[in-house]
């Protein structure tokens, strides 16, 4: 990477001590350390950034590793980088220059304006003041991108190796509510599993009894179904599982100030329950016969 602001390393994944389970948590989006270049390139201050954070999700699900569950988390923030997207989802009307041919410049997450590299966050607030150059976003890409998904996969890779099955749990917060237009409030949780695609009926029946019995009101797909990572990481006839949570920020922080309400270290308390009854669920049984045979 040019950038010399550029963060050394931009993730991590912290592992447990022994033979990792068959259960990865993944925080892709609670990174809150935003380069000089990239601040000083925005329209908008740091407060205005960080609402496209997850704030605080990698804190809330850190107790993993002590259970024997790797915990991936970027600290790039989702505003300079989103992983959960293609590694080519590009606004054109962004960047001076031609973007690759393979690009995928129209999905509906680039009409949106959250495509890999975002150009709004919050209600349509633009982040950028003037175009970027187009080797700007490929180093992005090349730099940190790649990377992450070749190291996610590696992590995923090892655990369907020694158990059979991988489990991966992709970590995220939603607002309390929706849009103007849609002022209901949501629930504690929300699991995707792409509508039954991304992961078995077990798991997310699990997770979801397991959950609400520790007291959160549960909903599933809605408004939340999964993004790339879980469509691209769950692929349950051939073992490998992804579950989507999304937490209701409205549960620990300040959704304004970005600030933790008291209440958060007994909501991490309560998530560490659930990360050790799912660690300790013998997802063994989700693998195939052939699997299992191996």
């Amino acid at each position: 990477m040019d950038d010399p602001d550029l963060l050394d390393p931009a993730f991590e994944v912290i592992e447990p001590e022994g033979s990792p389970a068959a259960v990865t948590f993944n925080s892709p989006h609670s990174g809150a350390r935003y380069p000089a270049r990239f601040l000083a390139a925005s329209r908008l201050d740091a407060r205005a950034l960080r609402r496209s954070e997850d704030a605080f999700v990698d804190e809330l699900f850190g107790a993993a590793p002590s259970f024997g569950a790797p915990l991936m988390r970027a600290h790039f923030p989702r505003a300079f980088l989103d992983v959960n997207r293609e590694p080519y989802e590009l606004d054109p009307r962004m960047f001076e220059g031609r973007l690759p041919p393979f690009a995928n410049t129209r999905s509906l997450r680039v009409a949106g304006g959250l495509g890999t590299i975002a150009r709004i966050v919050g209600e349509a607030q633009e982040i950028y003041g003037a175009r970027l150059p187009v080797g700007e976003a490929l180093d992005r890409i090349e730099g940190i991108y790649k990377p992450y998904h070749r190291t996610l996969r590696r992590v995923l890779a090892r655990a369907h190796r020694l158990h059979g099955v991988a489990v991966l749990v992709d970590c995220h917060s939603m607002p309390s509510a929706g849009l103007a237009r849609d002022e209901r409030s949501r629930a504690d949780i929300v699991l995707g599993d792409r509508y039954g695609a991304s992961c078995s009926p077990a798991l997310i029946g699990f997770a979801e009894e397991t959950l609400r019995e520790l007291g959160f009101s549960v909903v599933r797909n809605r408004p939340y179904a999964g993004g790339y990572i879980t469509e691209h990481y769950g692929a349950p006839a051939s073992d490998f599982h992804a579950l989507q949570i999304e937490i209701n920020r409205a549960l620990y922080m300040d959704e304004r100030s970005h600030s933790k309400l008291d209440g958060f270290d007994r909501l991490r308390q309560t998530l560490t329950a659930f990360v050790e009854q799912l660690v300790a669920e013998p997802f063994g049984a989700l693998a195939s016969p052939r699997a299992a045979a191996e």
